[in-house]
């Protein structure tokens, strides 16, 4: 099968999800208008635009969470559907995220993580239990598996969470603005996880409003606008020269604040990928100069 090189991974052309005509009406309202979207594995696909472009709708579609009006989603070449009797199955090979943390707060971190394993995989509790550690130690988690969820930060609760996610070994990662609910500081710890997952060849499709992390981590980028897909492209090229002048609203509006810096980060062993800052920039071309040159 031919291949490209993007970054530090190496991309399948051949499309591991595929959404094709995609419409999504919500009572009188199309939420989502014709989206055609393919990832190939181990792609990373950011999906930005304005908070109401349809970017949490088109994610939980993909997950067969929602039923879809018209087009077609296909996993593995494989077309799938809300409505099927195999659905449960195809959820199994995709891992989503939410805004929300939604762990549950009776269990400690390491029965949130192998719990999946256990229930849809039917692992044992020791082999569920095995593969929670060894996803809660590559996070940076071990010393927080017998805490329970309250006692955790919004960030180290949003990597359980992640974690969790993990757990079922998916072949695609869903995330919708993961880190919309936290502070700058626990937005740098879990941006930095999800970069080591997109270096390590995880196939991604990430709602982000976090620009600079966008330009960084992704192999392409999709903007939506009123539930259409209206351009995508490279961060270079989407952020160098995009065609629609919307795009360049809809980005000031969600400008990042995080910058590629080598920081104070480093300190909390984030390998200073992401750090927060207090002044965010606009959108131009400096603006794209500073997110493709820094780091």
């Amino acid at each position: 099968m031919a291949t490209v090189k993007r970054s530090a991974r190496t991309l399948k052309v051949a499309p591991v999800l595929a959404l094709k005509g995609l419409k999504k009406r919500y009572g009188g309202k199309l939420v989502l208008d014709g989206i055609n979207l393919s990832l190939a594995e181990h792609e990373v696909v950011c999906l930005i635009g304005a908070s109401g472009s349809g970017k949490s709708t088109l994610l939980r579609c993909a997950d067969l969470l929602e039923p879809i009006d018209a087009g077609q989603i296909s996993l593995d070449g494989e077309r799938v559907a809300f409505e099927d009797r195999s659905a449960d199955g195809t959820r199994r090979k995709l891992g989503i995220v939410f805004q929300g943390f939604n762990l549950f707060p009776h269990l400690t971190v390491l029965e949130n993580v192998a719990l999946a394993p256990r229930v849809a995989l039917g692992l044992t509790q020791v082999a569920a239990e095995r593969r929670a550690k060894e996803l809660l130690k590559s996070l940076g988690l071990a010393e927080k598996a017998r805490e329970y969820p309250d006692r955790l930060s919004g960030g180290q609760q949003q990597r359980v969470a992640i974690a969790r996610a993990l757990a079922t070994e998916p072949k695609v990662l869903l995330l919708d603005e993961i880190t919309s609910a936290l502070d700058p500081v626990l937005v740098a710890e879990v941006l930095e996880t999800l970069r080591s997952l997109a270096l390590s060849g995880m196939t991604m499709l990430i709602a982000t409003h976090e620009m600079a992390f966008a330009a960084d981590v992704a192999d392409r980028i999709c903007y939506l606008e009123d539930g259409r897909l209206i351009e995508e492209g490279t961060p270079q090229k989407m952020f160098g020269a995009p065609r629609d002048p919307g795009q360049k609203s809809s980005s000031a509006a969600s400008a990042p604040s995080v910058r590629l810096v080598p920081s104070a980060a480093q300190d909390r062993g984030l390998n200073g990928r992401y750090a927060p800052r207090d002044n965010l920039f606009a959108w131009g071309s400096s603006c794209a100069s500073r997110l493709l040159v820094a780091g």
